[in-house]
C-alpha cells in the first residue's frame, strides 16, 4: 500500500511566466506601435483650427521638395485627377485631404488645389497641427 499523497500531482499552472510574456509583448507592441503607422512625413503649419469628425477620403501629401504623394504613393501633379478618378461618383459627399509642408510656397499649394477642384470634387479640406 502506497501512502496517501507520497505521489502528488500538480495540477497548477504556472501563472508568473505567463504574465511575464504577457507583460513582454505588450510593452513590444506599445513601443513599436507609433513607428509602424504609416505617412508620408510632412512638418503641417499650426493653426488654430475647429475639430472635425474625420471621414475617409483620399489624402494628398506635398512635401517639403515639391513632391506630390497620393495616398502614401509619389505621382505627379497631372496624374492627381487620375487618381481621383475612382472617387468621382461620390465626389459631392467624399472629401479629399490636403496635407502640405509649411515651407511649400502657396502658389504650388494652390496649383495643387486647383488641380482637385478642376477634377470635380468641392469637399477639399487642409490638415493642419493645432496651436499649441
Amino acid at each position: 500500500m502506497r501512502k496517501k499523497g507520497a505521489y502528488r500531482t500538480l495540477a497548477d499552472i504556472n501563472i508568473t511566466s505567463l504574465v511575464d510574456v504577457t507583460l513582454t509583448l505588450l510593452i513590444i507592441f506599445m513601443l513599436t506601435a507609433p513607428y509602424i503607422q504609416g505617412g508620408v512625413e510632412v512638418n503641417l503649419p499650426e493653426a488654430d483650427t475647429r475639430t472635425v469628425l474625420v471621414t475617409e477620403g483620399p489624402v494628398i501629401t506635398i512635401t517639403e521638395g515639391r513632391q506630390i504623394f497620393f495616398m502614401e504613393e509619389a505621382v505627379t501633379l497631372a496624374e492627381v485627377s487620375t487618381r481621383l478618378e475612382p472617387f468621382l461618383p461620390e465626389r459631392e459627399t467624399v472629401p479629399v485631404y490636403l496635407r502640405a509642408d509649411e515651407e511649400i510656397p502657396y502658389g504650388f499649394v494652390l496649383r495643387v488645389m486647383a488641380t482637385i477642384e478642376r477634377a470635380g470634387f468641392v469637399n477639399l479640406s487642409l490638415v493642419a497641427d493645432p496651436e499649441n
